[in-house]
């Protein structure tokens, strides 16, 4: 189905005032907020039961042993050196997970998202309100994963501090920009599993959640640093513990994935023929 004329007139950025995408992206958001709303202990829930098994069974079950053998690199046992990692994995799933089935759910079986494509709003302003959606589903669940954090270390400041939020809100930027992407693409349920299979699990493990990426040889460490996930875990890290090592450098990187998949679903939904 092709796009209203509105929206054909001009795609680009070229003519739209800022305040203009940032209303339309508000209104999307809105719509999503409204069904979000009703879901909030049930999306808080969702990405809380992996980080979970991985604390139980990697930071008391199996960390009573590396502690006895290594000192981690952040935190005072390896149990504290793993949950900043939770939070960037629980941060990542649901905002990915959660953003894709959206917009899979409304495009293959609702069958309302034409209504989306023929709004008279900016294609950015439509990317960015669908991916505030995902931020805020991504910050629900992992907000669970902190509050088990502060239980476990019982240090408040570790864990809500401007540092350690902003790396945690761009992290969710940046993999429901790439959920959004990944909606608008898929053909099928199915289609959203194999990325999840190929994508989200490998980089939970391989994005530097259960290990510091420093200690890595040379070739190993180039590829852990292709994963936007591993300048989160990183960078969360440095941010409880350690926050005069902090990587500043985690920041512009992960703003510049997030950009990235902004102007490529921007793209993406100019050129959606749902």
């Amino acid at each position: 189905m092709k796009a209203s004329p509105a929206l054909t007139l001009n795609k680009t950025l070229r003519g739209y005032q800022f305040s203009t995408i940032w209303a339309d992206s508000l209104t999307i958001f809105w719509g999503e907020w409204l069904k979000l709303r009703v879901r909030i202990w049930q999306i808080a829930a969702t990405g809380l039961v992996s980080p979970l098994i991985y604390i139980l069974a990697f930071g008391l079950g199996l960390g009573s042993a590396i502690d006895r053998a290594i000192t981690p690199t952040a935190g005072e046992n390896y149990l504290e050196f793993i949950l900043p990692g939770m939070v960037a994995l629980s941060s990542m799933t649901i905002s990915f997970v959660g953003t894709t089935f959206s917009i899979c759910g409304e495009r293959l079986y609702n069958k309302n998202f034409e209504e989306t494509l023929l709004a008279p709003v900016h294609p950015l302003g439509l990317h960015l309100g669908k991916m505030f959606a995902g931020i805020v589903r991504g910050l629900m669940t992992s907000g669970s994963v902190i509050l088990i954090a502060i239980l476990f270390t019982g240090n408040i400041g570790s864990f809500v501090n401007p540092l350690f939020l902003l790396v945690l809100v761009l992290n969710c930027a940046v993999f429901a920009g790439l959920g959004v992407i990944v909606g608008l693409n898929v053909k099928s349920l199915e289609s959203v599993g194999l990325y999840n299979n190929f994508l989200i699990i490998p980089m939970s493990f391989l994005g530097g959640t259960f290990f510091d990426p420093a200690t890595l040889p040379k070739i190993l460490k180039g590829i852990v640093y292709l994963l936007p996930l591993s300048y989160t875990s990183t960078g969360l890290r440095a941010a409880a513990y350690l926050p005069s090592q902090f990587p500043w450098y985690s920041i512009p990187v992960l703003l510049g994935f997030a950009i990235a998949f902004c102007l490529l679903g921007a793209y993406q939904f100019a050129h959606q023929q749902d």
